[in-house]
């Protein structure tokens, strides 16, 4: 069974502790080995969840959904193995895979406030789930479920943590992401075709340079982001070994030798994706280096976006005092004070997103290096930046190719009045006059303002026609033959 995921982004979470307990004279008190602790009545979580809500007022950001369905899935998955090696009633099994699954499914959310700056190794949000899924399930069963014993069964914090990482990772690879940004290659290759006779001049350095074709420009632009898109996908089957059944150290105690590979045959039903136990459990409880990984190719991802971001605020830069070779949609007004002005909002929006990836990359280096020992200790830091990364990847994906690349309009009278008056033209004339002669040509008919063709004209003894051949810049966007 295949299961539906909300929007990325949706925040439908209660942000404060004085929201959850807003209701101070409605509360139960419950116990755990520390003593007791007042919860909200109306709360499925328990006591560890309570204390975790109260320990942590940090940045009132729960885990992503995403995280938390993928951690759901994981707990029905668990529940359904331990019902097959008999280490769990089946009318249990059943209660918690069905509670699991409603939360999989979307319900509940908001019965998971626990802050992402917490214990290192995700335990709060693992008992939160527990002890969610545990309340839920005994209303099911009619009978108290225990979320360490029973929905908790064969696992720890330390290999179910790391697991819905990937899970959760892979989920919105394959289906947010990837896709975003193959829309928006498919929209730059449509603007390449028919963009590809539209001859403009080359930039290096900033400074003019060959022509060439817009065709080839945005060509270059898909071509990076596909290879981007292509490193991403590779990651794919690492992020979906998970280390399930490692339980507290990579050594598997209390867990059955069978629990692995069984949970991740359950995960493979209820995901539809290739899920099988890691290779090695001690590495992927310590060193989460695919997340790492996978965090690097994000950057890269950002940094594509940011070089056709920038190139399009260039390109549009104007309209009298730039280079106006393109209009970017008018999408609304660019100033308080300089009424007519229109910014390029679109690419400035989306390198900001780049700008913050790579600080979520940078920060999940520092956390991918906290694996002490026998356990990395910022895992849910890596969880919440690499999903939240994706999430505005894709969406910043979508807005650059919807919103501004298909729909800018190329300035005619601005890049024919630059290839026209362009004297590195005159590179063309190199195999015929020499390096030193073409220099002559070029600087005369800069300082002059005058086209390179009527320069070349004087100081050359080669006719117009065969200059008008030597220096057509749609002949010199493509190789000599």
């Amino acid at each position: 069974m295949l299961l539906s995921f909300p929007e990325p982004g949706r925040n439908i979470f209660t942000p404060t502790r004085e929201r959850a307990l807003e209701k101070e004279s409605n509360v139960k008190v419950l116990t755990d080995s520390l003593g007791t602790v007042e919860v909200p009545d109306d709360a499925l979580y328990g006591a560890q969840t309570q204390r975790a809500i109260d320990n942590f007022p940090l940045s009132h950001r729960p885990m992503p959904a995403a995280f938390l369905q993928a951690l759901a899935q994981i707990k029905a998955a668990a529940a359904g193995a331990n019902a097959t090696l008999g280490l769990l009633d089946p009318a249990v099994s059943r209660a918690i895979s069905e509670a699991a699954l409603e939360v999989a499914n979307g319900a509940h959310l908001e019965q998971f406030p626990v802050d992402v700056y917490q214990t290192g190794s995700g335990t709060s949000t693992n008992m939160n789930m527990n002890e969610v899924l545990a309340t839920l399930a005994g209303r099911i069963t009619g009978s108290a479920v225990h979320p360490n014993d029973q929905v908790n069964l064969g696992q720890s914090s330390n290999d179910v943590i790391p697991a819905a990482i990937h899970l959760s990772a892979a989920r919105r690879l394959r289906e947010e992401l990837l896709p975003a940004v193959n829309h928006l290659i498919a929209v730059i290759d449509r603007r390449a075709i028919e963009l590809s006779a539209r001859v403009k001049t080359g930039r290096t350095h900033l400074m003019d340079a060959m022509p060439l074709t817009y065709g080839q420009e945005l060509s270059g632009w898909s071509a990076a982001l596909s290879a981007a898109a292509g490193r991403i996908d590779n990651l794919v089957p690492a992020l979906l070994q998970l280390p399930l059944g490692a339980t507290a150290v990579g050594t598997g105690v209390n867990a059955h030798v069978e629990f692995a590979r069984t949970a991740s045959a359950r995960l493979r039903e209820l995901t539809g994706l290739p899920c099988t136990p890691c290779r090695n459990n001690f590495a992927a409880l310590s060193s989460p280096d695919t997340a790492v990984a996978l965090s690097g190719e994000l950057k890269a991802l950002a940094v594509t976006l940011m070089k056709i971001s920038n190139d399009l605020r260039w390109m549009n830069s104007g309209p009298l005092a730039g280079l106006a070779e393109i209009e970017l949609p008018a999408l609304q007004p660019g100033s308080s004070i300089m009424p007519g002005k229109v910014n390029p909002v679109i690419p400035e929006a989306v390198a900001m997103v780049c700008a913050q990836i790579i600080g979520y990359d940078t920060a999940i280096t520092v956390a991918g290096q906290s694996g002490n020992f026998q356990l990395n200790v910022m895992l849910p830091l890596i969880a919440s930046n690499l999903l939240e990364g994706m999430a505005l990847l894709g969406n910043a994906s979508r807005l650059l190719a919807d919103r501004a690349i298909a729909g800018f309009q190329v300035r005619e009278d601005r890049i024919a009045e630059a290839l026209g008056r362009n004297p590195i033209l005159v590179t063309a004339l190199n195999p015929i006059i020499g390096y030193a002669e073409a220099a002559a040509i070029a600087r005369r008919a800069y300082a002059q303002g005058r086209d390179v063709i009527d320069v070349a004209e004087e100081m050359t003894e080669l006719s117009r026609e065969r200059l008008e051949e030597l220096l057509d810049p749609e002949r010199l966007t493509k190789p000599a033959s």
